[in-house]
């Protein structure tokens, strides 16, 4: 009897699904992301809290009577001569206090980055301007009045040593003047630190292509070097105008009412006494963001400019 062997070939098994493998990268991408955005939600939490939230509520107090009805009467009222010239006297301390900041800056960034100084003064300025670029408010004011007040250090010093009388001169640390002083303790550092990038960032063939080509010291600066740096510097020197013009802790403790700059008569306008007209310190911190909102963003838009430079 003979055997019959079926010779037909086995099909072949269905085959079976393939395995994604982005599927594990895409998840391990997603929780990345999801990590990442609860690293950054502190600081969008922060901002709604203490920056959009309060503008928003400065900016419908602005246009409210204290029954809170509408009304246009605050903004008016931004218009009369005294406080007109709160706002004048703020413009001309933080333009000041600016433009002597940056000018001294400049020269303290270019002597530590380009001066040839020796190598551990850029760590030590860095540092100090760090810390001093910070340093304001009621500390700040004391130190002043401590050191350069009628009967502070260096006035005593010199009266009894130099025969030299500060006041003499018609010198007041409690004047326009004397605030614009105090505050360059915190423009000069703050300048330092911003320029100091924008100085690393002149590449050194520049200075070799000019000098190729003919160039003297003087015109490679002139040409090439300040034209580059020249947004740098102007939104630096915007950044410390808007800087100044918000302070309010250093005048205060410096001068009290003294001086009629707009930061002092807004915190008289809030804090109830015999301004207070809590609307009107409102319309005053409106204008007061506008004039500060547009100068940080033209040092936004120059810098910007000035980036493409340091690409």
């Amino acid at each position: 009897m003979t055997a019959t062997f079926d010779r037909t070939p086995p099909l072949p098994a269905e085959p079976g699904p393939v395995p994604d493998r982005n599927a594990a990268p895409k998840n391990l991408a997603v929780g990345q992301q999801v990590w990442a955005w609860l690293g950054v939600g502190p600081f969008f939490i922060f901002a709604l809290m203490f920056l959009l939230l309060p503008t928003v509520y400065l900016l419908v107090g602005a246009f409210q009577d204290p029954d809170g009805h509408f009304t246009l009467q605050n903004l008016a009222d931004l218009f009369t001569p005294s406080i007109l010239s709160a706002y004048w006297i703020s413009i001309k301390v933080s333009l000041a206090s600016a433009l002597v900041g940056a000018l001294i800056g400049f020269f303290l960034a270019y002597a530590v980055v380009l001066g040839g100084l020796p190598a551990w003064l850029r760590p030590t300025l860095m540092t100090f301007s760090g810390v001093a670029s910070q340093f304001a408010g009621l500390p700040l004011a004391f130190a002043f009045l401590a050191t350069l007040g009628r009967t502070g250090l260096v006035t005593v010093l010199a009266r009894d040593f130099l025969g030299f009388n500060l006041y003499g001169t018609g010198f007041n640390l409690l004047s326009f003047w004397g605030l614009t002083l105090t505050y360059l303790y915190f423009q000069i550092p703050l300048m330092v630190l911003i320029l100091t990038p924008a100085l690393d960032g002149l590449k050194k063939e520049w200075g070799e292509a000019a000098q190729v080509l003919g160039a003297s010291q003087r015109q490679y600066w002139t040409m090439v070097a300040l034209p580059i740096l020249f947004p740098s510097i102007l939104g630096a020197t915007l950044l410390l105008f808007a800087n100044s013009f918000g302070a309010i802790a250093t005048a205060y403790a410096l001068t009290g009412s003294s001086l009629n700059i707009v930061t002092i008569l807004l915190y008289a306008q809030i804090r109830g006494d015999v301004l207070h007209n809590q609307n009107l310190g409102y319309a005053l911190a409106l204008g007061m963001i506008l004039i500060t909102g547009l100068s940080n963003g033209a040092y936004i838009w120059l810098r910007a400019r000035a980036e493409r430079w340091m690409r």
